[in-house]
């Protein structure tokens, strides 16, 4: 029964490539470049093509003009398809197209096809269900995170060309809550049974891990910039909204410490590539909890106060719950500076969402090192891309 699947998913796959090949030409249609994404999506369960992934890929750093052919091909492919192994499959190219570091690629919002009820045709339901829960949860998130870069995108122009304009401290807790948002989306993709620890699922696994590290290192990046400045504003109601959000992270720890235990014992993890994620320090939630109930509790990023008992700043804190606090002058007049070590900032220059693991990910002396396997790797470096003055970028919002 196995060997039929197999033998008439790959009849189906060459009927699609000599149905691409004899078709015409048009604006949303290259064969050529069809017939390497039904080569990258195919109906074999093993394991995806990264070759001819890595060549859809090339086609994009070509031009961006072959964002939209290609977006709408796969968009096709995955309304027809009724095999999780294509569904699959697709969902993992167009996450490694978004990794892409084109800005075409981050302006397309929310993805063009809809997943969310997807369900196989040619398994029974029981053996099903688990299969359609994965392919649903893995849609769900990249749809999340498309709207999200691309919101992101939209915003950042609108700064570039009204200069003044900076993000307010609700617009920034506002972005935390969203990222925290995505982190439990991010969660939900595992295996639900046995049946699903086949090499596939696995592969896809390891994109999701990266994923986990990418938005959760952006996510302390900003809680820590977003603290300094509740703490040198002091408003009740922003105080009040960041200790929900740090109340949330530290039950969010808990949960990514067990799924990344979840992972080691599926063999997609093991103990040197899994960083250690350490809680939310106590202190932190009581500083908020101090400025909402009144009491005189702002600290600026750098500025010490008169008062002795607010004789401090908020420095970054690093992973590093052991760590003893350790202190250093912080001017000529003697004024001390309290370094805590509870916060590690990821600068956004040196962390790229769906990079390979976090690879030497540098913070002031401490290192960060963390490798996962990923069938995407080489198209998560970030890839230069300087486009023709005389080309005109696709309209993708009348999609």
């Amino acid at each position: 029964m196995r060997v039929f699947k197999r033998a008439s998913g790959a009849i189906k796959d060459r009927n699609s490539i000599w149905v691409a090949k004899f078709s015409p030409k048009g604006p949303f249609h290259n064969p050529d470049l069809e017939t390497v994404i039904i080569k990258a999506t195919s109906h074999d369960d093993k394991h995806i093509d990264s070759k001819n992934v890595q060549r859809v890929f090339q086609w994009l750093r070509t031009s961006p003009l072959y964002l939209k052919p290609l977006v709408w091909i796969l968009s096709m492919r995955m309304q027809k398809t009724r095999s999780w192994v294509v569904a699959l499959k697709g969902l993992m190219l167009i996450h490694g197209v978004f990794c892409i570091d084109i800005p075409v690629v981050q302006r397309m919002g929310r993805l063009p096809f809809d997943l969310s009820n997807f369900s196989d045709g040619h398994l029974s339901p029981a053996k099903a269900w688990s299969f359609n829960a994965f392919v649903r949860a893995y849609f769900a998130y990249l749809d999340k995170r498309s709207a999200f870069a691309s919101s992101e995108t939209k915003q950042k122009n609108v700064s570039n060309k009204m200069k003044e304009v900076d993000e307010t401290l609700m617009e920034e807790l506002e972005k935390l809550q969203k990222l925290q948002g995505m982190i439990d989306m991010l969660l939900q993709i595992r295996p639900k049974n046995e049946n699903l620890n086949v090499g596939l699922i696995l592969e896809a696994m390891d994109c999701v891990i990266v994923e986990v590290f990418g938005v959760y290192s952006k996510f302390c990046n900003k809680i820590a910039k977003v603290l300094l400045r509740i703490y040198e504003v002091g408003g009740k109601m922003e105080a009040s909204i960041g200790l929900k959000v740090l109340q949330k992270a530290s039950i969010q720890v808990e949960e990514m410490s067990l799924f990344f235990d979840f992972c080691k014992d599926i063999g997609v993890l093991n103990a040197s590539q899994c960083p250690k994620i350490d809680r939310i320090s106590r202190e932190d939630i009581q500083d908020l909890e101090r400025i909402i109930s009144g009491a005189s509790s702002k600290k600026g990023c750098g500025v010490v106060g008169n008062d002795e008992d607010n004789n401090k700043a908020i420095v970054v804190r690093d992973c590093s719950s052991t760590a003893s606090v350790s202190q250093q002058k912080g001017s000529e007049n003697g004024l001390m500076t309290v370094i805590t070590q509870q916060w590690e900032v990821f600068d956004d220059d040196h962390i790229m969402v769906g990079a390979k693991g976090m690879d030497n990910v540098s913070n002031g002396d401490k290192v960060i090192i963390g490798t996962t396997t990923n069938p995407f790797e080489e198209s998560y470096g970030i890839v230069p891309y300087v486009p023709a003055h005389y080309q005109s970028l696709p309209d993708l919002i009348s999609w």
